[in-house]
């Protein structure tokens, strides 16, 4: 019963997996996509097929899988162990990764807010502080996880909310068509820059999945939490965006570390700007606390299949893996430091570069596992057949992102992905490999 207890709700479930795309991604996403002016919105109508196609295919396999343990265990269906140690392997570095870069950007925000300058160091020490801070916090399980994110989700849901709907008044419309194509970047040029910056927005869609050990009735909620969450989050995104674009000119947005401080300044004053400052600070560190207990889950679903030292998978009382968050905390810790860059935009984009592209790489191979998924269940060849277009598009939206992302992060993911396969080396004697080799050679 207790164990029952800390289960997260469906509720709670799509709370999380929201804010987990939207507590981080919306913070800077103005000031990023001013990059590229107002015709990003062409990239958010390609970004939002593409992650609506991703979303529609996760929730089919959280559906029809029975395998736990999120993309590692939708891999395994085609690609066998080797397939599902890649899955966790590259979806762990990419939030060890992300997760440190959520971290600088809550640090930013509150560097804004109380209106100081921050070196370097100091950005990295905090940055490491606000790190085990949302460790710590969570120590007393997933249900607790829950109910704060529940609460923290309002940092950004109320700003949003405020601006879709009152925004309106301040828009000028001349405003947003003389920002279309500010820098007069080529068309194709212009949409797969803003691909990349979109789709960083919407990574941890898949996070619903990830946390299917840890809330009631998977088979049902799973789904619903994942395309419920894409949903809402995409709508929020595509018209907050576009209706600020509309009331602050593009090269203020470009310059600015707080856009949705900057906006609610220029609406009304800067004492309310500095109030949505401080519930977007409370926002983005809810999005880092439920992100640090993914990475913990998908680190401890790795460890119970073999895949990773045991230690993760060690639990306490509420079933939280806490020695796990300990050993993950220390992993970043280093990162932030190792990170270190001359300005707190540099160390970011440097960290988000390499997670966009290491996150893809298990989406592509839960795609690729869906059709055996389907088949294994006896799901009609009618919807195996929708389903498969579906993770077709899908899977072409994941690749122009990896390509969109550039050179050096796809170097960076490459290489990331290489060891991988070396480190599965290590540890597939745990396997019963031989077994896999003598049923193949009767069948032969």
């Amino acid at each position: 019963m207790e164990k029952k207890k800390n289960k997260m709700s469906v509720f709670q479930l799509t709370i999380l997996t929201a804010i987990n795309m939207m507590g981080s991604g919306i913070i800077m996403l103005p000031t990023n996509l001013a990059q590229v002016g107002t015709m990003s919105i062409l990239s958010w109508l390609v970004t939002a097929g593409g992650s609506m196609a991703l979303a529609y295919v996760f929730a089919q396999c959280g559906m029809f899988s029975r395998n736990s343990g999120g993309m590692g265990g939708y891999a395994e269906y085609s690609y066998g162990k080797s397939g599902s140690f890649m899955a966790n392997y590259t979806y762990g570095v990419s939030l060890l990764i992300a997760n440190a870069a959520i971290a600088i950007s809550a640090v930013g925000y509150a560097s804004v807010f109380l209106g100081v300058s921050l070196s370097p160091i100091a950005v990295a020490l905090c940055t490491i502080m606000v790190l085990w801070l949302a460790t710590i916090l969570n120590f007393g399980g997933a249900k607790i996880t829950g109910q704060i994110s529940s609460v923290t989700v309002w940092g950004v849901i109320i700003p949003v909310v405020l601006l879709t709907v009152l925004g309106w008044f301040w828009f000028s419309g001349k405003l947003y068509v003389n920002s279309w194509n500010p820098n007069n970047m080529p068309f194709f040029s212009a949409v797969g820059k803003s691909i990349s910056i979109t789709l960083w927005a919407f990574l941890g869609l898949e996070s619903a999945s990830a946390n299917m050990d840890v809330v009631d009735n998977p088979k049902k909620n799973v789904p619903i939490a994942c395309m419920a969450a894409t949903i809402g989050v995409g709508i929020i995104y595509i018209v907050s965006t576009n209706v600020m674009a509309g009331i602050v000119p593009n090269a203020k947005l470009l310059q600015s570390n707080a856009p949705f401080g900057l906006v609610f300044s220029t609406m009304f004053n800067p004492v309310v700007g500095n109030i949505v400052i401080g519930l977007m600070v409370l926002s983005c560190f809810g999005s880092l606390l439920g992100w640090q207990f993914t990475i913990a889950e998908v680190f401890k679903s790795s460890a119970v299949e073999g895949y990773f030292p045991k230690i993760f998978s060690k639990v306490t009382k509420t079933g939280t893996p806490v020695a796990g968050m300990i050993i993950i905390t220390i992993i970043q810790t280093l990162l932030s430091l190792m990170t270190i860059s001359p300005s707190l935009s540099k160390q970011f984009n440097l960290l988000v570069n390499l997670a966009v592209v290491t996150n893809v790489i298990p989406y592509l191979l839960s795609m690729g596992a869906i059709s055996v998924i389907l088949k294994s269940e006896n799901v009609p060849d009618k919807k195996v057949k929708i389903i498969n277009i579906v993770a077709l598009i899908a899977s072409l939206y994941s690749l122009y992102a990896i390509y969109s992302s550039g050179f050096e992060p796809i170097v960076g993911g490459a290489l990331v992905t290489f060891a991988g396969w070396t480190l599965y080396g290590f540890v597939s004697y745990r396997f019963d490999l031989k077994k896999d080799y003598v049923t193949t050679d009767i069948k032969s």
